[in-house]
């Protein structure tokens, strides 16, 4: 089941922070830290959505962090049991934290930074597109995060234009434009008039060969001065 968290889910705080941890150090890459108590926090605004079964074993979490007063929100911290990857909970967790950032934040711009292909191909069945670092947000308070992650340095050598991560983004008003002046959207009453298209996911493999090449290439600015980048 993939619900809002409430404050009857407090006691999956401390699993769901130790499995982040224990994540991102498998991975090798760093997202930034959260305690148990951030948590907690985020299940009591109901900022959060969790995944359990039904004799309620943590499966999934994820949450939403809000920046420049609303303007962006970023759904975070998406992380899977071990037992349950490759179930499809993550896409189902995705979709549902999607839904409840578009409800509380419906005039806000949805992005997130990520080196994985199968969250891009999620995000981009959402509506995210890849775009560059400056259309994110820029409050310090975000990029503080990427310190705890091996990559930092890459980041702050680019000059926080570019790093391992793509930035991928959902904007709500030229999704409507745009739906509009294809006429999958009525101008007046909203409504989705047909599917639309995600061409990222249709040339996800080409997408994966420019990825394994640029971390090729930033990965080469950290063995010491003399690389080209």
């Amino acid at each position: 089941m993939v619900r809002v968290a409430t404050g009857n889910d407090l006691h999956y705080a401390d699993q769901i922070t130790q499995e982040m941890e224990t994540s991102a150090k498998a991975r090798g890459t760093g997202i930034a830290k959260r305690t148990p108590a951030y948590i907690k926090a985020k299940m009591l605004e109901g900022k959060a959505v969790i995944a359990v079964t039904k004799d309620a074993s943590w499966v999934g979490f994820c949450y939403i962090e809000a920046w420049e007063h609303g303007r962006y929100v970023a759904n975070s911290g998406l992380i899977v049991s071990p037992e349950f990857r490759g179930s499809g909970v993550a896409s189902a967790i995705k979709a549902e934290i999607f839904k409840l950032s578009r409800q509380k934040f419906p005039e806000s711009k949805i992005f997130g930074l990520t080196t994985g292909l199968a969250v891009m191909k999620i995000n981009s069945a959402l509506g995210y597109k890849p775009v560059t670092y400056s259309e994110l947000t820029t409050d310090e308070a975000f990029w503080a995060g990427c310190q705890s992650c091996v990559n930092y340095d890459i980041l702050q050598a680019k000059e926080r234009k570019n790093c391992l991560c793509t930035g991928m983004l959902y904007d709500p008003a030229e999704e409507k434009a745009s739906a509009i002046r294809k006429g999958w959207l009525g101008e007046k009453t909203g409504s989705l008039l047909r599917r639309r298209s995600r061409p990222f996911a249709a040339h996800l493999k080409l997408y994966e060969r420019w990825m394994r090449l640029k971390q090729h290439l930033m990965l080469g600015v950290k063995k010491g001065p003399d690389s080209p980048l």
